[in-house]
């Protein structure tokens, strides 16, 4: 399960804390351990090797015989410190009083090299530090003639011990109170970092307050209009920028539906009026024939505005298929004037085919063919009478443009941008719903992006350019 961000901040700051604070306490508690140690081992080393020094090698006996002052501390009973000293075939030599029947650990090694090591008291299991020497005793030179040197055959192993048991005590209570700080501090730290997490987190539960007022019916609402930190403004930003698309798709869908409803009716209301009028009374079979006939006209309309519809569906959905083949583009520019030369010829334009021969394209026949029929289709029943119509293909770089330009334009170049909404018209009152309702640059500006290519349109004086650019 997912734990809120709260939780993992929480977990995440307080978890590094505790593993740093251990880290520290370690680290704290090894350095003061290390130089507590080394001092009790450097007093055991030199009460060894003032031990050492006592002893004597005479005429190949060995002479052990400490001073007084250097014994006392090895007759303290509550304190005891031990010593030992054997040959190097494991003799014992000597020993201090309070050692008895029982051994030290032998520690021996290179001679004049202290070993240190724990240990447990033989009598009552209190933890000692002990330290080993092996060395070799000293020679009297005035004890023989000639004299004989002891060499390192004649080397013994010297272990001192003494108690530790204050210096253990002392790091078991510096380990418990570096434990202790650590998780008070910890503690401490975990009730400071709720305080600050919660502090910081209120903008994001004012955030998602306000999110949760918002209802359909009122997209207009923005959120976190007061200030914010620097990380929640951004979000701030994409939220209100997602609520201003989805204000703006539902007021589109609110007025696609009441424009199709609008578009339907009408038609719907004509073909209901023809054939109540063709039914007041007996008519001859010609009459019929010709309510029929424009019955069939407006059903024509009807048609092409569904079909449309169910195109841009399909474009939406992205579920069109093209298949790309190479493309005549002049050839296919008079292939599609053929359909609209009786209305050209009708209202005086004049139509210029300016895209040069052997102008070949790579593209979908099916989709280039409904493109530029759309474009003519508006620049005939938009032009003025006696006005001119244009068509021009370039090629610049990888792309390829191409411009639909007819004259007779009274749109300003703020309507010019709304041209390819859907259902937007220049004739407010819709006297021709039916034939032109508003779908086909909508239309040419969807395919052109399901050819991966784009529509834009522009007025210049009374001419308005349609230019859809697609790549090569």
């Amino acid at each position: 399960m997912t734990s809120s961000l709260r939780t993992r901040l929480l977990i995440g700051t307080i978890g590094g804390m505790a593993l740093l604070l251990a880290g520290l306490s370690v680290t704290v508690y090894a350095v003061i351990r290390h130089a507590l140690v080394a001092e009790f081992d450097v007093s055991l080393t030199s009460t060894a090797e003032i031990l050492a020094a006592s002893v004597e090698f005479e005429a190949g006996v060995i002479d052990a015989e400490f001073e007084e002052q250097h014994l006392r501390e090895f007759n303290d009973a509550e304190q005891p410190a031990y010593y030992q000293v054997w040959r190097r075939d494991g003799e014992v030599v000597c020993r201090s009083p309070l050692v008895g029947a029982h051994d030290l650990p032998r520690l021996h090694g290179p001679v004049g090299a202290p070993i240190h090591s724990a240990c447990r008291d033989p009598h009552n299991h209190r933890r000692l530090r002990a330290v080993g020497l092996t060395f070799v005793p000293r020679t009297d030179p005035q004890d023989q003639d000639p004299p004989r040197r002891a060499t390192e055959q004649d080397a013994l192993v010297m272990v001192v011990a003494r108690d530790a048991s204050r210096l253990y005590g002392q790091l078991a209570f510096l380990r418990w109170l570096l434990l202790g700080v650590a998780g008070a501090t910890t503690a401490l730290a975990l009730l400071v970092a709720a305080v600050v997490v919660r502090r910081g987190l209120g903008p994001l539960d004012s955030i998602a307050v306000e999110i949760a007022a918002i209802r359909e019916d009122d997209l207009g609402t923005r959120i976190g209009q007061g200030p914010l930190p620097g990380e929640i403004a951004p979000i701030r930003d994409r939220l209100n920028a997602l609520l201003s698309r989805l204000e703006k798709a539902f007021d589109r869908e609110r007025r696609i539906t009441a424009d199709v409803a609008h578009e339907l009716r009408t038609p719907l209301a004509g073909i209901r009026a023809t054939i109540e009028v063709a039914l007041t009374r007996q008519r001859e079979a010609g009459e019929y024939r010709s309510v029929l006939s424009q019955c069939l006209e407006i059903t024509a309309g009807m048609e092409t505005l569904v079909a449309n519809l169910l195109m841009l569906a399909r474009l939406d959905a992205g579920a069109t298929t093209l298949q790309m083949e190479r493309i005549d583009l002049a050839e296919l520019a008079d292939s599609i004037r053929a359909p609209f030369a009786e209305k050209v010829a009708a209202r005086g334009l004049t139509w210029e085919n300016g895209i040069g021969e052997d102008f070949v394209v790579h593209s979908d026949r099916v989709s280039l063919r409904m493109i530029l029929s759309n474009l003519l289709d508006n620049a005939v029943e938009y032009t003025a009478s006696a006005g001119h119509i244009g068509i021009t293909a370039r090629q610049a770089g990888d792309k390829v443009e191409i411009a639909v330009a007819n004259t007779g334009c009274t749109l300003t170049r703020e309507q010019a941008a709304q041209v390819f909404e859907r259902f937007s018209r220049a004739d407010a009152a819709r006297g021709q719903t039916g034939v032109h309702c508003g779908l086909g640059l909508a239309l040419v500006q969807e395919m052109a992006k399901a050819l991966h290519g784009s529509a834009t349109a522009e007025v210049r004086g009374n001419t308005l350019t349609v230019r859809v650019t697609l790549p090569v």
